[in-house]
């Protein structure tokens, strides 16, 4: 059972470098921050499949504090882009 969640993982690192990709060479600022954005949803899932994986209830907490940063810091960012200030 294990071995499907480090397959899980690896899966998941693999589609980070197609999403880097994107944001390397996306059409526009929109396109970016949404590649950015999923680039950090992966890396939320993956900490959670790491945390089940070692039982360390610990990674949880760490994934819903990142989620909340990535939320945050995308909204702030598509505001700073779109309107030229965050106000």
């Amino acid at each position: 059972m294990i071995d499907i969640f480090h397959a899980s993982v690896i899966v998941l690192i693999l589609t980070v470098f197609l999403c880097l990709y994107r944001v390397l060479a996306g059409p526009g600022w929109e396109n970016r921050l949404i590649a950015v954005n999923t680039i950090g949803t992966k890396t939320i899932v993956v900490l959670v499949l790491i945390g089940f994986i070692y039982e360390r209830p610990l990674f949880l907490d760490i994934s819903i504090a990142y989620a909340m940063i990535n939320f945050i810091s995308t909204l702030a960012i598509a505001k700073y882009l779109g309107r030229g200030c965050i106000c």
